[in-house]
Order: C-alpha cells, then sequence, then structure tokens
C-alpha cells in the first residue's frame, strides 16, 4: 500500500513562526497539532502512548534481568528508543518493590499465622465449633493472667505479647468456622500514659525557630511512638503501623539521594577509565533497576510460599531453593555487570567489586538508619 506523502508547504509554526519541515517543529520543537480536539482523539492518543510504553517494558525487563550490563552498552551505544529510560525504569521499580516491602512488613503477623497451619491455627486447631474456640481463648487468657501476676508495668507486657498471639490465632479459627472474630482485646490500655522523651525543650541557638519547634515535635513523636510500643496490645499495633508507614514512605526520597552517591563511588574506583560522571550515573541507575526488580521477585514469591506451602507442604523446597538462587543471582549479575561494563581483567574487577560492595553496604546501612530515624520520630 502506497505510504500518502504530506505537504508541509506554507505551514509555520505557531510558536515561533518557522517553516514547518514536518510534524513537529525543528526550531522549538512544538507539534503541529493542536490539544484541542474532541475527546475521542485524546483517548486514543492516550491508549496509544501506552501501548507503546508497553512495547519498551517488553524490551526491557528480561534483559534488565537476565542480561548482566546489555541495557546499559545499549544506552551508551545509542540505542534507547526502544527501551525504557534509565531514571523511569528505575523510579517505577523503586515504588512497585517498596510497595511489596511495605504490604509484606505490615501484614508480617496475618501472613506468619497463616502459614503455621492449613486448617487451624496454634493449639485451636482442634477446636471444632465458635464456642469451643471462645471457650478455649478465655481459658488461655485466664492462665497467662495468672502466670504473669500483672502486678507491674512489666509482667503486663509479659502478658500482653503472648496473649496478642494467642488471640490471632483463636480469630484465624474463628475465621476458618464462619465466625465473628474475638472482640475482647486482653489489653488495658488505659494504665498507660504517653510519656514525653525529654522534659526541657531543645533548642539550638544557631538554628532558626521554625527548625527547633520541628525538631522538638519530632522528639515528642518519637516519645510516644516508643510509649505505646512499651504499652503493648492495639496501641503497640498502631504505633508500629505508624512507623512502618514512615519509613516505607521516607525511603524512596532516600534511596535518590543515595543514587548520585553510588555513580560517584564508582567514578572514584574507575577514575583512570575517564569515563563521565553521567555513564557512571546510567550504571548506578540500571543496576538499583535490577535489584528492585529482583527485591519485586523475592517477596512475590515469599507471599506466594506463605499461602501455598501450606496447603501443600512440598512446595517448601523448591520456594526455599528458587530464593537462594535469586540472592546468588543477585550477587553474580552485578559482578558480571561490572565486567561488561568497565572491560577489566577478573582480578581487578573481583576486587572493585568487593571494594564498592563493602562502600556501599556502608551507605545503605546508613540510609535505612537514617529512614528509620524519620520514620519513629513521625
Amino acid at each position: 500500500m502506497k505510504k500518502e506523502i504530506v505537504s508541509f508547504e506554507g505551514v509555520h509554526c505557531a510558536n515561533c513562526s518557522a517553516p514547518m519541515q514536518g510534524e513537529f517543529c525543528h526550531e522549538c520543537g512544538q507539534s503541529i497539532h493542536t490539544v484541542l480536539r474532541p475527546m475521542h482523539h485524546m483517548v486514543e492518543d492516550t491508549l496509544d502512548l501506552v501501548l507503546h510504553v508497553d512495547g519498551r517494558v517488553i524490551h526491557t525487563l528480561p534483559p534488565l534481568f537476565l542480561r548482566p550490563g546489555f541495557l546499559t552498552l545499549e544506552y551508551f551505544a545509542g540505542r534507547r528508543q526502544r527501551y525504557v529510560a534509565p531514571f523511569r525504569l528505575m523510579f517505577v521499580l523503586s515504588l512497585l518493590a517498596f510497595f511489596m516491602c511495605h504490604l509484606v512488613v505490615g501484614n508480617m503477623d496475618i501472613l506468619k499465622v497463616h502459614s503455621e497451619a492449613s486448617e487451624g491455627t496454634g493449639q485451636f486447631a482442634h477446636d471444632l465449633t465458635p464456642t469451643a474456640v471462645r471457650t478455649h481463648y478465655a481459658q488461655v487468657r485466664k492462665d497467662l493472667e495468672a502466670a504473669s501476676g500483672q502486678t507491674d508495668e512489666k509482667s503486663r507486657k509479659k502478658f500482653n505479647r503472648p496473649l496478642s498471639i494467642e488471640r490471632d490465632h483463636a480469630n484465624h479459627r474463628l475465621m476458618q468456622l464462619g465466625a465473628s472474630p474475638l472482640t475482647d482485646t486482653g489489653v488495658d490500655e488505659g494504665k498507660f500514659e504517653s510519656i514525653p522523651l525529654q522534659s526541657t525543650p531543645i533548642h539550638i541557638s544557631w538554628l532558626p525557630e521554625a527548625l527547633n519547634h520541628s525538631l522538638n515535635r519530632s522528639v515528642a513523636r518519637a516519645g510516644t511512638n516508643f510509649t505505646d510500643i512499651q504499652a503493648g496490645g492495639e496501641r503497640a499495633a498502631d504505633a508500629q503501623e505508624r512507623i512502618t508507614s514512615a519509613v516505607f514512605h521516607v525511603l524512596p526520597q532516600t534511596m535518590f539521594v543515595l543514587m548520585p552517591l553510588f555513580a560517584l563511588l564508582l567514578k572514584f574506583t574507575y577514575i583512570f577509565k575517564r569515563r563521565l560522571y553521567m555513564e557512571h550515573l546510567i550504571v548506578a541507575l540500571h543496576s538499583h533497576a535490577f535489584l528492585f526488580l529482583t527485591l519485586m521477585l523475592g517477596m512475590g514469591g515469599y507471599m506466594l510460599y506463605v499461602w501455598l506451602v501450606p496447603h501443600a507442604p512440598w512446595l517448601g523446597t523448591p520456594f526455599v531453593l528458587a530464593a537462594w538462587a535469586l540472592g546468588a543471582w543477585a550477587l553474580a549479575y552485578l559482578l558480571l555487570m561490572q565486567k561488561r561494563v568497565y572491560r577489566q581483567g577478573w582480578f581487578m574487577t573481583i576486587l572493585k567489586y568487593l571494594f564498592v560492595g563493602w562502600c556501599y553496604t556502608f551507605m545503605a546501612i546508613f540510609a535505612l538508619t537514617f529512614a528509620a530515624v524519620l520514620g519513629i520520630a513521625n
């Protein structure tokens, strides 16, 4: 079929008045097409954009996971159009990976309870009716209360934690029997009061008053969180949820700060290679995109393990072997990527790989600690 030839003779750019030679102005880059169009044309453009991005994803993710250094070398060679841009790739995968981690960490107790038995949970597994479960739970609570004594705060903590676990087991069994969960929390929350972490406000003379106020507010929140965690029960669960959400909220921003530092570390390690900093940054972006993709696969595998193994125990060994293989491949992948991109001998590559890994481990620990501190103070 013969392609229709479109003439742009006499057409000028609406933005800079330059003569048009195609659909986009060669002077300012503005499209000849107006944005004031019927709605169905906008829907068509959106679908075209989505399908185009999907096509690039298909060409990007398999080599990202299976071919160390391939995407980086393609980018250096100028073959970039069919692949997702490094920063966008890392950004999207980091958000998805942190979402998966947050989902797993936030539901760790539920996943743990689910994995402990396939037909029931703990000592309530053999209770056949909701009444039997509730009677059994009441006896368990009575025994724990008698064992702890609940004479002081330490004994109350010793009582609340195991009771919370047993209540989760009982509720899981009640859910299996189609009954409503227990309403008794087993925690006397009224006996605990939030105590500020410090009695006198912090004041640093060379800091603005707004920053001093923010610092004192963060310290007060940290004190409240610590107090709630010590109280146990629902207050502790709420505090842990607040801290976890805050940590995962801060982690993406922390990684964006860590990324250029990692590229700077590569620049220093391969200083005699005379590569531009941007080249090292692309290596860092692709490396982290692979790590985030691996983390997503690991979290997804863990969730499948928790859900499937209780019902099919024979799947336990394959899941464990797959997890070890995934971790080993992550270490081997980064080494192979470093070898293929920087093209040095194996001895120097392994030596620099260990040095970069050692330095980056400390950088990551510092970043995670910083995120944890901000989460506690939220």
